[in-house]
């Protein structure tokens, strides 16, 4: 796993910068492409030529094992053929999977939007849909897995006000006649501090009983 983290981490380089018409939120010409299906070749994603030259195309494998991990970066000549391709290639279906596709940004908690409670049929361009009217959304995903969706999802948008938008327009709603809730989307390292603080609070607060337990006991003794 670390070896195909390592690899992943190296696809995910800078790309190539330029093109003066290019909106400085993406300066870069690098696309993430995910929900491969593991036979989907470097040669399949050739696809992205007519949006304009392509300087490298990488399908992220596990070191060992050479398998497919599910995604690829494809590096475009310049920013807006890459911006092309996004707009004109995201979902289709390659290998009877509808591929998603995104800017290849570093995430940050800012215009991140996680929502729970959805149901099977909300899919990856369904939850793009309904949320790209807040606003420029940079990726969009239903968590799945073996089984199909787990019922929950994420919204990256371009600006932290689309996120705050939907939040506010969205959250409590009903989505296929089911009730849904949004919320900010928060780190592996931000769950793991709040879980923390609750553990050293947990732990005071029965240090604190046991001092108490123990002065009764003495008191009563």
């Amino acid at each position: 796993m670390a070896a195909a983290t390592a690899e992943a981490e190296a696809g995910a380089g800078t790309g190539t910068g330029g093109g003066s018409d290019v909106s400085p939120d993406f300066p870069m010409a690098l696309l993430y492409v995910g929900d491969l299906h593991p036979e989907v070749s470097e040669a399949m994603l050739e696809k992205f030529s007519p949006a304009g030259p392509i300087l490298s195309i990488r399908i992220c494998r596990d070191k060992i094992t050479r398998r497919s991990l599910g995604y690829a970066y494809v590096n475009s000549q310049q920013p807006l053929d890459a911006k092309r391709a996004l707009e004109t290639l995201n979902f289709d279906v390659i290998k009877g999977r509808p591929v998603r596709i995104t800017w290849s940004l570093r995430k940050s908690g800012l215009g991140n939007v996680f929502i729970k409670n959805l149901g099977k049929t909300v899919d990856n361009k369904a939850l793009d849909n309904i949320f790209s009217a807040f606003g420029n959304i940079l990726s969009c995903q239903v968590a799945c897995d073996e089984k199909g969706p787990k019922g929950y999802g994420f919204v990256h948008f371009q600006k932290q006000k689309s996120a705050e938008r939907a939040n506010d327009a969205m959250n409590g709603m009903f989505l296929n006649y089911r009730k849904i809730f949004l919320g900010r989307f928060k780190s592996h390292k931000e769950w793991e501090a709040e879980r923390g603080a609750w553990a050293r609070q947990s732990t005071s607060a029965d240090v604190k009983n046991l001092q108490e337990d123990t002065d009764d006991g003495a008191t009563l003794r």
